[in-house]
């Protein structure tokens, strides 16, 4: 849609207001289903929520042209249902790393798994862009797009599998160390690495007897294994939210949203009115800073992990010192765009700076459920989502507002989204954990 809606915009005659509530659209159906997603995910796995997840956003990513020549209204409640469908994505994700990768793993696991997003909008935008400017027109975005989430959902259907017990092709040896991993991680032996002052955590028992009452019940030989996956049949809410390290991760995505959202939809426009770029050539400048931001955000999730697991360095020094990164070498970069980038080169070389020096979030705040309630990481991821979403409600039609008034300050829009990246990462290092409080 950052890319359709400069097509969509010229046909329609569309202001900045109306491009706004098309983009935040999306956000309030978005908004809906982060945590049911985590809390469904957490309990019976994600395999089904997933591919449901797809179903719903392929659908509504094909009636997109369809409900925009029908009229403004009906294109706003389509992407309300695709935000939906879209919604339970991460907290799904989240849930998967949790049980399938063991936690010296984790950091590069999600990692991996969010740069991704950004690869594929390396090749949507330029994708898009030529889908666009053909002789098909911007509506052949949506339904190429559609067609490729069909495929995905089928491959899905007969592949994904919730629990690595499930999967047929693992090993034996690869089975026990993920099990093994994630019982011994909070051991006493562990907790060197993983302290933030008090070695205090919690646990939950769950009372139902299916559920084995330790971790260690599961390290048993394969023949021996349950072939029911070990879920979460309670969400301890009041203790979740009775923890300062849980609002830490809510806290610093709420704020920090704001500026992720604005870049998000706002940027190809940026180009396009602020430097005046060709829109045969928006696709391309849009794409480059998503490709610096994915290849440093794999980089930096080893770097954490091995930082922490091979240096031996604090967890908590880890992660907060990559928030700071993320969030300084984001801000700098994109608050002097306007004041000292002269040509179209020039601010593009500046912002892919930015979001090369972005991607250090990433092994930070999006992953430090791991480390406090990996038991619980899909339900607050889910819970962190949600908070970080509800910038995106307001800020992205706001944006819009600003600019008419402003007569296109771009200046005034950086500022603001700098203001609460830096509130957000404040919150982050103040309040973060780095040892498991839930269990």
């Amino acid at each position: 849609m950052a890319i359709a809606i400069i097509y969509m915009a010229k046909e329609f005659n569309w202001n900045h207001s109306i491009q706004g509530y098309v983009s935040s659209s999306f956000y309030f159906g978005y908004i809906s289903t982060q945590i049911i997603g985590g809390v469904l995910t957490d309990k019976f796995g994600c395999r089904r929520v997933l591919g449901t997840a797809a179903a719903i956003w392929t659908l509504f990513t094909l009636l997109t042209p369809i409900s925009a020549r029908i009229d403004i209204y009906c294109l706003i409640l389509c992407r309300i249902c695709l935000g939906i469908g879209e919604g339970l994505l991460y907290p799904a994700i989240y849930s998967l790393i949790s049980k399938w990768f063991p936690p010296e793993e984790q950091s590069r696991a999600a990692s991996i798994t969010c740069v991704s997003s950004y690869v594929g909008m390396v090749i949507t935008m330029p994708v898009s862009n030529l889908l666009g400017s053909s002789q098909f027109g911007w509506e052949s975005i949506f339904w190429v797009f559609a067609i490729v989430g069909s495929i995905w959902s089928v491959c899905w259907h007969f592949y994904g599998k919730s629990d690595p017990r499930d999967y047929p092709g693992i090993s034996k040896e690869e089975l026990e160390l993920i099990l093994k991993n994630q019982s011994t991680v909070c051991s006493e032996d562990n907790f060197g690495n993983y302290q933030s002052g008090s070695s205090e955590y919690i646990t939950i028992i769950d009372d139902d007897h299916r559920i084995p009452k330790s971790e260690n019940d599961m390290l048993l030989p394969k023949n021996q294994i349950s072939s029911r996956p070990h879920y979460v049949h309670k969400i301890p809410w009041k203790l979740i939210f009775s923890r300062r390290e849980v609002w830490a991760i809510l806290l610093c995505q709420f704020f920090g949203a704001l500026s992720f959202y604005v870049l998000i939809n706002w940027l190809p426009i940026f180009y396009y009115e602020y430097f005046h770029v060709d829109i045969h050539l928006i696709g391309f400048y849009s794409a480059l800073p998503y490709l610096s931001y994915a290849a440093m955000g794999s980089i930096a999730g080893y770097i954490c992990d091995y930082a922490i697991y091979q240096l031996k360095i604090n967890v908590l020094i880890v992660r907060k010192s990559f928030s700071v990164i993320g969030t300084l070498g984001l801000l700098i970069p994109l608050l002097l765009t306007t004041y000292l980038a002269k040509t179209s080169f020039e601010g593009l070389l500046m912002i892919t700076i930015g979001f090369t020096l972005f991607s250090f979030q990433i092994p930070s705040y999006f992953v430090s459920q791991f480390d406090i309630a990996p038991k619980y990481a899909g339900v607050i991821c889910g819970l962190g989502n949600t908070f970080g979403v509800f910038p995106a409600l307001f800020c992205v039609a706001l944006t819009g507002w600003i600019l008419d008034v402003t007569s296109n300050s771009w200046s005034t829009i950086w500022c603001i989204c700098s203001l609460f990246k830096i509130i957000g990462t404040a919150f982050y290092v103040s309040w973060a954990g780095g040892e498991v409080v839930i269990e």
